[in-house]
């Protein structure tokens, strides 16, 4: 191979797979307790040796192109020389940002690439400043850069490039070269899914035997899953059969309240930090003495693992459908969402958002479905969008972040909203996404005793002080006393784990506050899509909402929770969690531990069934709106809601 130009090929072959080696093994040395024996090991990193492979096979095609069309008299002039080296070098840096990428995309989410880092890709204005913000980025632009030097150094002292201008390979052998590696990605491509590296016993191996940049590109191939091509069904009747809502029960409350209603949705805020979960770091003081006061929910789950889940499940009281949410696929106005329950009923429904809500299609989500928007974006939003737009003005800004103002800021614009809304003599309902436990961790000095973006117990304790200032200053308004504050997380802080679910990491805080006399706890496990029913009956609201969330209270009410990632859709019941996967695949498991084990277990038809019938129906719903659209969708919501 020395005599013919295609070493460069073979060179950076060898350096791609014995790098990405590196990197998994670095990627396991940094997987706490995940329970990874040596067999386990030793299949994933030959199966991520071999998804390398594919990965080094994608990179060499255009050299292996440029290459064959490169004649011989032209391959070792200058001007050839320097495109060379500029390619290999470009394609090195690429290679070590992604190498870096994986490494803090690991630590982040315990996973390889995956549908957020699509979605990361497409929001480079947030992702960039994040970054700028959580690392020193000149010097690790320098640092990557001076990397990749040494590596092309290491190249050309091994004599690679001499090696390859010097060689005189034929056309024919050019040709038979090229086409070979054509071949091999056309194979790879149509018979090595990324799903081959899953299906083992430990979550973490699976992920460990897949590849970065691979699993990049079939989560951007596949980030929409129909549900009838992928999971398994049921006859369509029956599926609706199984789905009936319970049977209704008189208001509990007359006359019907209208008080205020305030949702804060706390970003990233899983059940572990307080007190009332077992924490003893003492991280939410407010948040514990608040919990006293209210009516605490136990066992609530959040619906996904990201912040568009928990708007999807609070907004519109549905099971997670599988690929993205339904907040950021097109056609998805008019569903009936709570912005349009609390309007029919006289309210002025308001969505805030620290960030700028172009980020996961919000503020189109929201502002097609009874919603006026403010947020801290700087993008306009789509003519199409019918709610009003506002943006927090720069003058009421006190601190920013890589992703928005800080918690204080958006309390404040909440605030004036109310406000304004109260001397406007309109009941109103706030729908607020917070934005400060979020990675960087970056919040006001002075506020809580941990220094800003060291990590995130700093963000949960000042996460906890703004709201015990909002909660304050609520308090001190005139339109408190018929005010109810609902706080709820979107999502835990960290999902991932050995499991193809973690349950215990899917439990929230979730409270209700200041609503008349009740007080205690709720034990009954629940998801976010039973917040909005049970309050509403709490209200004595008989308003058509949701087929799926139900009142908790309710003395026929079917104690469950849906759980699900991008893909795998999980239906807890009780100690059991059946889970459906693409490929039609259903298993069913028994949850120990402290929902931190899942132990196979003998398959209960019945209950798989249920499971079933849930996901498939709440599918199925949302593409037949999509298909009527716009407004005529409203004539089609008798498959969505009661």
């Amino acid at each position: 191979m020395k005599q013919n130009r295609y070493v460069l090929i073979a060179a950076f072959g060898a350096f791609f797979l014995l790098a990405s080696f590196l990197i998994r093994l670095t990627l396991l040395l940094l997987t706490d307790e995940a329970g990874l024996d040596a067999g386990t090991i030793t299949v994933a990193f030959l199966k991520g040796a071999l998804f390398d492979a594919a990965v080094a096979v994608y990179f060499s095609l255009p050299a292996a192109l440029f290459l064959w069309v490169m004649p011989h008299g032209w391959w070792n002039r200058p001007w050839s020389r320097m495109l060379t080296y500029a390619g290999f070098f470009l394609t090195l840096l690429l290679l070590m940002f992604s190498f870096f990428a994986e490494i803090t995309f690991w630590m982040e989410f315990h996973t390889r690439f995956n549908f957020i880092a699509v979605d990361y890709l497409i929001y480079t204005y947030e992702v960039v400043n994040n970054i700028n913000q959580s690392y020193p980025l000149p010097w690790l632009f320098a640092g990557m850069v001076a990397a990749t030097g040494l590596v092309l150094l290491l190249f050309i002292r091994l004599g690679v490039f001499r090696n390859a201008f010097a060689s005189h390979t034929r056309w024919q052998v050019r040709l038979a070269l090229s086409s070979g590696l054509t071949a091999a990605a056309l194979l790879i491509t149509y018979f090595l899914p990324n799903s081959f590296a899953e299906g083992g016993k430990n979550r973490y191996a699976d992920e460990l035997g897949k590849a970065g940049i691979y699993s990049f590109f079939a989560a951007y191939r596949n980030n929409e899953l129909d549900y009838t091509s992928f999971y398994a069904t049921l006859p369509e009747r029956k599926a609706w059969e199984l789905v009936t809502p319970p049977a209704s029960v008189a208001p509990r409350v007359t006359p019907p309240q209208k008080p205020n209603v305030v949702l804060v949705t706390i970003e990233s805020f899983s059940a572990e930090f307080m007190s009332a979960f077992g924490c003893r770091r003492g991280l939410t003081p407010f948040l514990d003495s608040l919990a006293t006061q209210s009516l605490l929910f136990t066992r609530l789950y959040a619906n996904g693992t990201r912040t568009v889940r928990g708007m999807e499940a609070l907004a519109l009281s549905v099971p997670p459908t599988p690929g993205n949410s339904i907040v950021r696929r097109p056609r998805n106005e008019h569903l009936g969402s709570l912005g349009d329950v609390f309007r029919r009923q006289g309210y002025h429904s308001t969505f805030i958002y620290g960030g700028d809500g172009y980020f996961d299609n919000m503020n189109a989500f929201f502002g097609n479905n009874g919603f006026d928007l403010i947020d801290h974006g700087t993008r306009l939003t789509s003519d199409h969008v019918e709610g009003t737009h506002q943006h927090i003005p720069q003058q009421a800004i006190t601190f920013e972040s890589a992703w928005g103002v800080c918690d204080e800021d958006i309390y404040a614009a909440a605030l004036r909203d109310a406000d304004a809304q109260y001397h406007a003599g309109k009941p109103f309902f706030q729908f607020i996404m917070t934005v400060s436990n979020h990675r960087p961790y970056t919040y006001p000095d002075g506020r809580v005793d941990i220094p800003s973006g060291t990590g995130r117990e700093g963000a949960v304790k000042y996460t906890d002080y703004a709201l015990g200032q909002f909660i304050r200053q609520m308090q001190r308004r005139p339109w408190f006393e018929n005010t109810v504050v609902v706080i709820v997380a979107d999502h835990c802080a960290n999902s991932a784990g050995r499991n193809v679910i973690n349950v215990n990491r899917y439990r929230i805080p979730c409270l209700i506050y200041h609503l008349g006399a009740e007080r205690g706890t709720i034990h009954a496990m629940c998801s976010q899509i039973d917040l909005f029913p049970t309050l509403f009956a709490k209200l004595g609201w008989n308003v058509p909402f949701s087929r799926y969330g139900q009142d908790v209270c309710s003395p026929h009410y079917r104690a469950r929770a849906f759980v699900g990632t991008y893909q795998k859709l999980g239906y807890l019941q009780g100690d059991t969690l059946v889970v459906l996967s693409p490929g039609r695949q259903t298993d069913m498991y028994k949850v120990t531990k402290g929902d931190t084990e899942l132990v196979p277990l003998q398959k209960d038809s019945a209950l798989i069934e249920r499971a079933i019938a849930n996901y498939q129906t709440a599918s199925l719903a949302f593409k037949r709106l999509q298909e009527r659209g716009g407004r005529e969708a409203h004539r089609y919501q008798s498959a969505y809601i009661r």
